[in-house]
């Protein structure tokens, strides 16, 4: 008798269990099977019939004129402020990667280096050009007190503004590893600010020298003679005659002038950046002339274009600037004191610009330009 009452309150209990777990999941077993449902008026689909799958998303069949517009940077509608937000997928930025981390530091390193060999290979062939007549012990004055401030200006400014930008190219490969993250980090960021705000010194030194020189660069006939013959600095005898600059300084001037511009309009292009349509402008006016490029410039494609065309112009002026100090120190006897003190020797002058020793001879019957009877030859 007891037995069967313990058996009953058994069974009792575990109906009674049973009751409360199906209680408990039957909400549950109804969400999955509404969502087992169709919708009203909705047929039943098949799972990837048709490329399609359940619950009416696209699946293999998704629009791929969608995807391509999000590829070509299609802009959506975001809460942000910054509207670059809605850019799903930005495609330049893979193209502006593979080119600034691959072919511009690969050639640049290239073009730097082999500038430096071509010179070190000049030098031992060459060696240092003379004066072959020897030092007249008289000096004559090249250049004014304010053409060396605006050289020294934009030549010191822009050997600062080489070596923070070439950090920033190559320091992760070449100085990083020497001195440590942190130290790394430390003269990057003082690098940057140094790079930002030399940037106005150099335009203004960019400016004087356009302003005092553009006049004494102007091409002539003198200057293709010049060329023709190489300058003379392949003979040790010959000199070919030229004004106050030579076709080599001329191109130059010019080079420094349309480079340091150009570097100083992208310069400010990335220190505000999304404020100028340089690019878009650009492409424009060449569009205009029957030229295939971009129809549509993008501001995040501004921004990269102005990074590439920065690097490219700059590693060039940087090569182009190595030939100059190389003529200007060891390259070239008596060449320096013209930026020097702003005087060279005589015989130096009439053998590198004697057309313009000649044009200042006539103005006056002394020698040009505040000529020194009696001055002793430079140690160098």
């Amino acid at each position: 008798m007891i037995t069967q009452r313990i058996l009953f309150l058994h069974s009792l209990l575990m109906a009674a269990g049973v009751g409360l777990a199906l209680l408990l999941i039957s909400p549950l077993l109804q969400v999955d099977h509404a969502l087992a449902q169709p919708a009203p008026g909705e047929a039943m689909e098949l799972p990837l019939e048709d490329g399609r799958v359940p619950g009416g998303a696209w699946g293999t069949e998704a629009s791929s004129d969608m995807w391509r517009a999000i590829r070509e940077g299609r802009m959506g509608n975001v809460q942000s402020l910054d509207p670059q937000a809605g850019v799903m997928i930005q495609s330049e930025g893979d193209n502006w990667r593979a080119i600034r981390n691959g072919p511009l530091k690969t050639y640049g390193a290239w073009l730097l280096l082999g500038m430096v060999g071509l010179l070190a290979i000049f030098f031992l062939l060459r060696g240092r050009i003379r004066i072959n007549s020897g030092w007249s012990g008289v000096l004559v004055e090249r250049f004014s007190g304010l053409d060396r401030f605006a050289h020294w200006l934009a030549a010191t400014t822009f050997i600062l503004l080489a070596i923070t930008g070439l950090n920033v190219m190559f320091g992760r490969y070449l100085l990083l590893p020497l001195v440590g993250p942190e130290a790394f980090g430390a003269v990057t960021l003082a690098g940057k600010y140094v790079h930002n705000y030399l940037a106005l010194p150099f335009t203004l030194g960019l400016l004087l020298m356009l302003v005092l020189w553009i006049g004494h660069n102007i091409p002539n006939r003198h200057d293709l003679v010049w060329l023709l013959k190489g300058g003379g600095i392949f003979s040790r005898k010959a000199h070919v005659p030229a004004r106050k600059f030579n076709a080599g300084q001329k191109i130059l001037f010019w080079a420094v002038i349309i480079g340091g511009f150009s570097l100083t309009l992208s310069g400010v292009a990335l220190m505000f950046p999304f404020q100028t349509g340089l690019w878009a402008s650009t492409f424009g006016f060449l569009g205009s002339l029957g030229l295939n490029v971009p129809a549509a410039v993008t501001p995040m494609m501004e921004m990269q274009l102005n990074t590439l065309w920065h690097g490219v112009v700059g590693l060039v002026m940087i090569a182009i600037i190595l030939g100059h100090i190389y003529i200007g120190t060891i390259g070239m006897e008596g060449a320096f004191s013209a930026m020097g003190s702003g005087k060279v020797d005589l015989n130096w002058a009439r053998e590198h610009h004697s057309i313009w020793v000649e044009e200042e001879e006539g103005r006056s019957a002394q020698p040009p330009q505040g000529g020194v009877e009696g001055a002793t030859a430079p140690a160098e």
